[in-house]
């Protein structure tokens, strides 16, 4: 069993032959060590998927509706930085790349009566915002920031709710890749980024989630977040950085 170590830790990625149970038909693929807690993550590239969760203008950008409610939006566009980083260097390598975005069809039909009352806001889903009708596809806010716009051949998930497999393709997109790890990156830590890695973690997915690549309006809300993640022993995945992931990337290609 590997040692503890802290996401961000000094680690020297160490590649070696995956168990087993991830031998493809054509030879034994390779796992590459990641600096992770509650202990190192073995990151097998062809089996792994990064998912960037609703990196969406609306919640990130100045003037969103985000901001509108009267949150900081600074503490969430921290993470575009890292995150266009491990996307750059994720599309280097070959891992298939999965975009998500929260919202709802125009007619709103998807839209459960509850979550649009909740709240209170003047403003709700549905109603016109600053980037447009609020959290409805196909409107400017609803869409993904320029920073971490898709490429051709990329997956744009647009879930309802807030997990990503929920009511989605993702769960047929992963096998259909025979994926069985996913990089985790996006917003919010305790709300889309939470539930898809128990949902992923449910349906027998390795989660490494990227603590510099995902964020929260609540600071406070974040940490707990991560480390319900890392519990017992890493009871829902893994957390680490995004700094020891591009070593560990770096490091396949040099191989």
């Amino acid at each position: 069993m590997c040692k503890p170590s802290a996401p961000g830790a000094a680690h020297a990625p160490r590649r070696r032959t995956a168990p087993a149970s991830t031998v493809r038909s054509g030879g034994p693929a390779m796992t590459i060590e990641v600096a992770a807690a509650p202990y190192a993550f073995d990151l097998d590239v062809a089996h792994a998927a990064l998912l960037i969760i609703d990196m969406q203008r609306d919640f990130l950008e100045p003037g969103g509706f985000g901001a509108a409610l009267g949150n900081d939006v600074a503490l969430l566009r921290a993470a575009i930085a890292p995150t266009a980083a491990v996307l750059a260097a994720s599309r280097a390598a070959g891992m298939l790349v999965i975009h998500t975005r929260e919202g709802h069809r125009p007619d709103l039909s998807d839209l459960p009566p509850a979550k649009r009352r909740r709240g209170r806001f003047p403003v709700t889903i549905g109603d016109e915002g600053p980037m447009g009708r609020i959290l409805v596809q196909g409107e400017p806010g609803h869409d993904i920031i320029p920073d971490l716009a898709p490429v051709a051949g990329e997956p744009v998930i647009d879930k309802p709710g807030k997990g990503a497999f929920w009511a989605t393709s993702l769960g047929a997109i992963l096998a259909n890749r025979a994926i069985n790890q996913l990089i985790v990156c996006g917003v919010t830590t305790e709300v889309c980024v939470n539930t898809t890695v128990r949902e992923a973690n449910d349906r027998g997915f390795d989660c490494l989630v990227l603590s510099d690549c995902t964020g929260s309006y609540f600071p406070d809300f974040h940490t707990q977040a991560l480390r319900m993640i890392t519990a017992q022993g890493g009871i829902f995945g893994w957390v680490g950085a995004s700094a020891d992931l591009l070593r560990a990337l770096a490091s396949s290609r040099e191989g």
